[in-house]
């Protein structure tokens, strides 16, 4: 597959990575399939990709449940001509998370922290979303007046739902619309699950991972479009942003070829060119209060 012109007008990439392994250690990139993206991905580099994808702005997303990552992010945000925004870690069981989310906006390029996110795809427990102490957690990501980025696989979705009602006054943003199982075709039971959780107002999903969640090697925007129409259908492009998940998504094809795919998908779906826009742009700078 070859991109064709990226979309028109400026984008904002809701959802990027950046790693130095010598800085910081990523075991997750240990296992051999993962040996394309086991190398340094810095802000050059990302700033040279998403010129060529017309990529304006960009909110740059935790990668390992480390503080001091996010002390990392924000100060180079800070130093940064695209990272407008910065979705950061904290541990949301630590009785003084409060001050914690404090302390972080107070450090260098403290202002840019929008949103907090963990790891939970990687949580043993299917409910650990439902737990008291993650629970009083994200009342106190609410108080800080921060968004959270709930990065879940399917069979953790209804304690994700549970607790996206149960918290009315939190902003969750669904990251790679949950991993649906794209390369086995299915769409049951993600897709009744996702429509659940999109029809609660204080949720918003992000248009991304979905080339990673397909067969790396033979996928294309017909593969996927079950996928996207299902999020376009639940949640609106009112409440959809395009993110990269750059570098992770170099497993399965560039940026700008993740960038016109989803371009292709929106337009094929009867999207107008405003509606276009609020997916490429408009979502992401409301949700994460971009140039705020």
């Amino acid at each position: 597959m070859t991109p064709d012109a990226a979309p028109t007008g400026t984008i904002v990439d809701a959802h990027h990575h950046l790693w130095e392994l010598s800085r910081r250690p990523q075991t997750w990139l240990d296992p051999p399939h993962m040996a394309p993206i086991r190398r340094d991905f810095t802000p050059s580099d990302y700033a040279a990709v998403a010129a060529q994808a017309r990529i304006g702005s960009s909110v740059l997303v935790q990668v390992l449940p480390d503080a001091e990552e996010t002390r990392e992010f924000l100060a180079l945000a800070a130093r940064s001509d695209t990272v407008a925004a910065v979705v950061g870690w904290a541990d949301l069981t630590r009785p003084d998370l409060a001050a914690e989310l404090a302390a972080l906006a107070a450090a260098p390029g403290g202002e840019l922290l929008r949103g907090i996110r963990h790891l939970v795809q990687g949580e043993p427990d299917p409910r650990w979303l439902a737990r008291d102490d993650v629970r009083e957690g994200l009342r106190q990501v609410a108080a800080a007046g921060l968004v959270y980025d709930l990065l879940v696989l399917p069979h953790q979705l209804p304690a994700a739902i549970e607790t996206v009602r149960a918290l009315p006054e939190l902003t969750f943003v669904l990251d790679h619309l949950a991993k649906p199982p794209v390369a086995s075709g299915e769409l049951e039971p993600w897709a009744a699950l996702v429509r659940e959780l999109a029809a609660e107002p204080n949720v918003t999903a992000k248009l991304s991972g979905l080339i990673t969640e397909a067969d790396w090697d033979d996928w294309d925007a017909a593969r996927l479009r079950p996928y996207a129409d299902v999020a376009l259908d639940a949640f609106g492009p009112g409440r959809l942003m395009f993110g990269s998940d750059w570098p992770v998504c170099l497993l399965a094809g560039a940026l700008p070829l993740w960038a016109e795919t989803v371009r292709a998908l929106l337009t094929d779906a009867g999207l107008s060119a405003a509606e276009r826009d609020a997916v490429f742009r408009g979502t992401a700078e409301r949700v994460y209060r971009l140039g705020a």
